[in-house]
């Protein structure tokens, strides 16, 4: 008798534990990443009707809340090409899809996140940066393979792990710290298409790019932890908006969205243990200042960030976020 009443809590505990109900809506990894996939046609076949779009859905592009009748959904005119990060997260029910699509005939480097809800997208936001220079489409032609590459057992992070490292990066950016962020010696981070660490220390300059300044080209040729510790953001004001929600544990991608904001009240900014600086370096003002909305994808694996892939697009400065009541 009393092995029979253990077995009757048992059941009924499991049963209370997981819900039949809740568990018939949850949408798996391979569910949130069809669902980015088929929201990015929809955009450019123009037809919301397409995706499972919530009555009340929210839509925010480039920091400004939108209708089905405008921003992507009315100048998307190329679908998503072979630069494609898919970020899902079924404990979260969000996906991330950042990739290569056209905007107004044009190609450009696009952001999207998607929050469900009961079967229905409550949630879409979009990060749109444009004219992009061929040194830029160089690098965002094809994914760099260690991104998508699913990482073995051993070296997998749990979700909490994963988005406490990607949180990380903000404060270690913030407060000029590369210590508060399990930087690897490998890390390389692309902004926009561009290489912004661990180039080679002599570039040459011209229309292919490169770095004439030889402290900038000093600073661009330094890790992800090292530049950090140069004070070379310093004029980053805030980092507001701070929202690391998605995680993938099978890949290791960790998607974070943030509102960079600088008052470029200073043109000079003192720079630490840089050759050749003289202490200091020149930032040029752009006078009222500007925002930066962006999107950060980390790639952690055995504890580590290894690779940095964001976009991002300067806006006004004091720009409301769009998310706002």
């Amino acid at each position: 008798m009393a092995d029979m009443r253990m077995k009757m809590l048992f059941a009924a505990a499991f049963a209370i534990a997981v819900p039949t109900g809740t568990q018939a809506q949850d949408c798996n990894r391979e569910c949130l990443i069809k669902m980015a996939d088929d929201y990015a046609a929809a955009l450019v076949a123009k037809d919301p009707s397409r995706v499972p779009l919530a009555s009340d859905v929210v839509t925010v592009e480039n920091l400004k809340r939108i209708g089905q009748d405008e921003g992507l959904w009315s100048n998307a005119t190329g679908g998503v090409t072979e630069f494609r990060i898919p970020v899902p997260d079924p404990v979260s029910q969000q996906v991330g899809l950042m990739a290569m699509m056209e905007v107004d005939g044009e190609p450009a480097l696009v952001g999207i996140r998607l929050k469900r809800e009961n079967g229905r997208i409550v949630e879409a936001e979009h990060i749109i940066a444009g004219d992009l220079s061929e040194p830029q489409l160089n690098n965002l032609r094809a994914v760099r393979p260690a991104l998508l590459r699913e990482v073995s057992e051993p070296y997998a992070d749990a979700r909490g792990r994963l988005i406490h490292i990607g949180m990380s990066y903000y404060d270690a950016l913030d407060l000029g710290n590369g210590a508060m962020t399990p930087f690897s010696d490998d890390c390389v981070r692309h902004e926009n298409g561009f290489q912004t660490s661990r180039n080679a220390f002599n570039q040459p300059a011209g229309p292919a790019g490169g770095q004439s300044d030889p402290v900038f080209a000093y600073l661009g040729g330094l890790g992800c932890e090292a530049q950090m510790n140069t004070n070379m953001w310093e004029y980053i004001d805030t980092i507001d908006n701070r929202r690391v929600e998605i995680a993938d544990t099978v890949t290791g991608l960790v998607w974070g969205m943030s509102h960079f904001r600088h008052d470029m009240k200073e043109d000079r900014y003192k720079l630490i243990g840089v050759p050749g600086a003289d202490h200091r370096v020149i930032r040029a003002s752009t006078g009222a200042g500007f925002d930066m909305p962006a999107i950060h994808i980390y790639k952690v694996w055995g504890g580590e960030m290894h690779e940095i892939e964001a976009v991002g697009v300067v806006l006004p400065y004091m720009s409301p976020t769009g998310w706002e009541e």
